[in-house]
C-alpha cells in the first residue's frame, strides 16, 4: 500500500521525503489512485536511475535530462519522462504478471524497472549506445533480472523481437507505426504519447481479434523518440 498522508519516512533514506512528496503532490493529483502503482513508485528508487549531475531533479515534476546539457537533451530526446506520466501510463496499462512487454526508449532504465516489477519479462530498446549502457548498469545495480536491454532503433528493428502483450513508447511520436500493431498478441496493448506540441494525447490501443480499440483518455506532452518518422508538412 502507498504511504498514508501522516506516514513517517525513514530518516536513513535521504530521498524518502522527496519520493513521498512526488507521490502525494504530483502523482495522486493526476488521478493516479491505483495503490499497486503508488506502492511501486515508493519502492523503486528513482534517484538510482538519474545521472549524478541531475540528481536534484530526480523527483521534480519535469523531464530529467540524461546526458549533455539540458538544451542538448531536449533536442535529442535524452530524457526520463515526468513521474506523473510514467505513473498514469502504468495505471492505464493494467499490467498482468504474465505479460511480456516491449519498451521503446530505455533511457536510464527507470520505466523498464517499473514495468518489470509488474510483468513477467521486459525487452527494452535504446537507440543511443551510451543510454543503453546506462540502462543496463542501473538495472543491474537495482537487482532487476527480468529486463533485457537491446541497442536498437525501435522504429525499424522491433519486429525481430517477437510478439508482446504490452508495447510502451517512452516518449512521443507523430503516429504509432503500423509495424507495432502486428507485434501485439490478442488482448495486447500499445501505450504511446501521440501528436505534436503543444498538446499531445496519451493513446491506448487494445487488440481484440482483428480489431484495434483506440482510446485517448488524457492530454500531455513529451519529448520525441529518436528514429520515428514525422509526417510531411505538405499534402497534395
Amino acid at each position: 500500500m502507498a504511504l498514508p498522508m501522516n506516514a513517517q519516512v525513514d530518516p536513513r533514506d535521504v530521498h524518502a521525503q522527496a519520493r513521498f512528496n512526488m507521490i502525494e503532490q504530483q502523482v495522486r493529483p493526476w488521478n493516479v489512485l491505483d495503490e499497486n502503482v503508488l506502492e511501486l513508485l515508493g519502492r523503486v528508487r528513482r534517484e538510482d536511475f538519474v545521472p549524478p549531475e541531475y540528481l536534484n531533479m530526480a523527483y521534480m515534476d519535469m523531464e530529467v535530462p540524461l546526458k549533455g546539457t539540458p538544451e542538448e537533451a531536449a533536442s535529442h530526446g535524452w530524457h526520463m519522462l515526468a513521474p506523473k506520466i510514467e505513473a498514469r501510463t502504468l495505471q492505464d496499462l493494467q499490467l498482468k504478471p504474465t505479460d511480456r512487454v516491449l519498451e521503446i526508449g530505455s533511457g536510464s532504465g527507470y520505466m523498464a524497472a517499473l514495468l518489470a516489477a509488474q510483468a513477467k519479462e521486459v525487452v527494452t530498446l535504446e537507440i543511443d549506445p551510451e543510454l543503453a549502457e546506462m540502462a543496463r548498469e542501473n538495472l543491474l545495480g537495482a537487482g532487476i533480472k527480468n529486463v533485457e536491454v537491446k541497442l536498437a532503433n525501435g522504429a525499424t528493428a522491433s519486429l525481430a523481437q517477437g510478439t508482446f502483450d504490452v508495447i510502451v513508447l517512452s516518449g512521443s511520436v507523430a503516429e504509432i507505426p503500423e509495424a507495432l500493431y502486428a507485434q501485439l498478441n490478442d488482448g495486447g496493448r500499445i501505450a504511446a504519447i501521440v501528436g505534436k506540441m503543444p498538446v499531445m494525447r496519451f493513446t491506448l490501443v487494445t487488440k481484440k481479434g482483428n480489431h484495434f480499440d483506440v482510446k485517448q483518455p488524457w492530454d500531455t506532452a513529451a519529448s520525441r523518440l529518436t528514429g520515428f518518422e514525422e509526417p510531411s508538412r505538405f499534402s497534395f
